[in-house]
């Protein structure tokens, strides 16, 4: 009898990052790990091109297909990063895990005012230092391509997706991150095989502030996926 191929591991970035922001998580995995980049999500997005998260995953789908095949995968998003990973989920039978770290689409933050409230509550908390990674990848992705992929993004119904999967997921989120409501998280972990992780005294960066917390969540979705094999 085979044994079952350990799944990869997929990072999708949040709205104007790009690899760079898992170079922290990466270091602390083993195994195959792989970053996708998407217009408005690690890289510039030409005027035209629909930044919807359903697009999104549409694109993330082919890359799977062209790299991966059939193998299976954990797919770990942050921030729009989780919502393009759960529309994937949605839609391919092979992905195994989620770990969703400061996930967005909040249906009551869905607006600008209510979004930039939210940002600035939890800006506060964030570390000076992060600019030195954060304004590089922002300005590789653009300004113009950021807005209007928050605009398009903002939409999608996050938590109606992740109550239709039936694979294990972890939330992560910062003890001081106030863009997703607390009981919107909540929500988003109820059912079997779910859980949250809250990481003490971070915002919402927490790929950079804390990889560990981050590589430890995935562990954490590898034995329950080891637990099945």
């Amino acid at each position: 009898m085979s044994t079952p191929e350990e799944p990869a591991l997929v990072l999708l970035p949040g709205l104007g990052l790009d690899g760079r922001e898992w170079a922290g998580v990466t270091a602390r995995l083993s195994g195959r790990t792989e970053a996708v980049l998407l217009p408005g999500l690690g890289s510039p997005a030409a005027k035209g091109t629909d930044l919807s998260i359903e697009a999104q995953a549409l694109r993330v789908l082919a890359w799977l297909e062209q790299r991966l095949g059939d193998q299976p995968v954990v797919l770990v998003g942050h921030s729009e990063g989780c919502a393009v990973a759960v529309a994937t989920a949605v839609r391919r039978a092979s992905v195994a895990g989620l770990v969703l770290i400061g996930p967005v689409t909040d249906p009551r933050a869905r607006s600008w005012p209510q979004t930039l409230q939210r940002w600035l509550r939890t800006a506060r908390h964030e570390r000076l230092g992060e600019l030195r990674s954060l304004l590089p990848q922002y300005a590789r992705t653009g300004l113009r391509s950021m807005l209007r992929g928050h605009h398009a993004m903002r939409w999608y119904p996050t938590g109606e997706a992740v109550a239709r999967l039936t694979v294990p997921v972890v939330v992560v989120v910062g003890e001081f991150d106030r863009i997703p409501s607390r009981g919107w998280v909540d929500g988003l972990v109820t059912g079997r095989c779910r859980s949250l992780v809250v990481v003490a005294r971070a915002g919402h960066m927490v790929p950079l502030t804390h990889p560990e917390a981050v590589a430890m969540a995935i562990h954490q979705v590898q034995r329950v996926l080891a637990g099945q094999r």
